[in-house]
């Protein structure tokens, strides 16, 4: 559990430095991600999934850098991985990334329209992939990073009695 230890302790680290719940998850804030997997878990699940490459539709986090790339948008990428602030994406920037295919595939899964889905995820994509790429690398075991990370925010969710 190495590598969701170093993400947690980052994402946590991040809250603390900025202060505020209420911050971009882009820029680290643990409340904005708890808040948003609490009000649509599925969203979480999708993202993970996303990133994953045995499930991902775009070739998990490896195929969807490289749509970055190919669209002309690596200099958001470089900032996630970066140890800077993280750019902000736009809903139109991942619409164009993802390709109407993948987007409507998810936006079937949550429910929601493909411009919605697109905006949501660009919210949480950023600060994702800026903790899965510690020192600005892909680690290795990417992949089975996503399922402990989704159940560790499902345990964080979890009424506490």
């Amino acid at each position: 559990m190495g590598l969701l230890d170093s993400v947690l302790g980052a994402v946590l680290n991040g809250a603390a430095q900025n202060g505020s719940a209420g911050s971009p998850l882009g820029g680290g804030g643990l409340g904005n991600l708890i808040s948003m997997a609490a009000n649509n878990p599925q969203l979480v699940q999708i993202v993970l999934e996303l990133l994953d490459p045995q499930k991902s539709p775009v070739g998990g986090l490896p195929g969807l850098l490289e749509r970055f790339q190919q669209a002309g948008l690596g200099n958001l990428v470089a900032s996630w991985l970066g140890s800077g602030p993280n750019a902000a994406l736009s809903g139109d920037q991942l619409g164009q990334v993802l390709g109407e295919g993948p987007l409507a595939q998810i936006a079937a899964q949550l429910g929601l329209g493909q411009s919605d889905t697109a905006n949501q995820l660009s919210q949480l994509l950023p600060g994702l992939i800026d903790q899965l790429t510690p020192n600005g690398q892909l680690p290795a075991s990417v992949q089975s990073a996503a399922p402990e990370l989704l159940a560790v925010l499902g345990n964080l969710l979890k009424p506490r009695g």
